[in-house]
């Protein structure tokens, strides 16, 4: 406890974030089953989006991403980004269940754990999002375990077909993909000659839908952020939210994504 107050006192003194071990874009904090940059606010027991990468990408590659992580330290939380593992010769996530590789639910929880005992973030506050590959992990430890984590907010990703056939509940998830976006289409696509089949996002809202115990399929509201066209379904189980945003581009995090989510996140109960 004394270390992280004392790290809390040099940001707040020196007006500057990252300034903590491991805390930057070259030194990799090391846990037990992996690493993962973090970058922290000008605050104390911060609140933290732990962010996954892509296929192919990495950590360092989220921290680059300024117009996601400015706004986010600006409004006083944490950003960790962590490093996955090897598939198919390039960094990605084990996120389907049945493959054999890392517990990536065990990975993230020891990180987040890690950053709270380091750098005092506050790990009852944790929202988990990750963009193409990593919105597919997102997807499937919430599907698996919503508890882990106090929201989830993925982005140009879901599930893969075969979908689950159920999952647990309550879910609290914000969506949000891109109208045109081609790696990862709103109906899904098959990759690798059939042996992958990326499924239909529409499809993946049922799911949430049903594990939500909503009493209507057909949404409780409409609302247009600038460029992104939202629908809620808030008509469920106490405890869960489940909200869809769609923006005109493609396969990319889109611009004002991180303040839209802060926002979504900050008016939910206990947010």
């Amino acid at each position: 406890m004394i270390r992280t107050l004392t790290t809390a006192v040099i940001l707040a003194l020196t007006g500057q974030a990252g300034l903590a071990a491991c805390a930057d874009h070259e030194g990799m904090c090391e846990t037990a089953s992996g690493g993962y940059h973090i970058e922290l606010p000008n605050a104390e027991n911060p609140p933290l989006l732990v962010f996954l990468h892509g296929y192919g990408g990495s950590a360092k590659g989220v921290l680059k991403n300024r117009n996601m992580v400015e706004p986010l330290l600006a409004r006083g939380y944490a950003v960790m980004a962590p490093d996955g593992s090897e598939h198919y010769g390039r960094k990605s996530w084990n996120f389907f269940p049945g493959w054999d590789g890392r517990d990536e639910t065990a990975f993230l929880t020891e990180a987040v754990q890690d950053a709270s005992d380091r750098f005092g973030v506050d790990a009852d506050r944790v929202v988990l999002g990750g963009f193409s590959a990593g919105a597919f992990m997102v997807y499937y430890l919430a599907c698996a375990s919503p508890d882990t984590f106090s929201a989830y907010v993925p982005v140009s990703g879901g599930f893969w077909r075969p979908q689950p056939e159920s999952c647990e509940g309550p879910v609290r998830m914000f969506h949000t993909h891109g109208w045109t976006d081609n790696v990862v289409p709103l109906e899904g696509r098959i990759l690798r000659g059939g042996m992958f089949h990326q499924g239909d996002i529409f499809a993946g809202l049922e799911i949430w839908r049903v594990a939500n115990e909503c009493v209507d399929t057909k949404p409780s509201g409409f609302s247009v952020s600038g460029q992104f066209m939202r629908r809620y379904w808030s008509r469920c189980s106490d405890g869960s939210m489940l909200e869809l945003a769609l923006f005109p581009g493609g396969h990319t995090v889109p611009k004002g994504w991180a303040d839209m989510m802060v926002d979504w996140y900050e008016g939910l109960p206990g947010g």
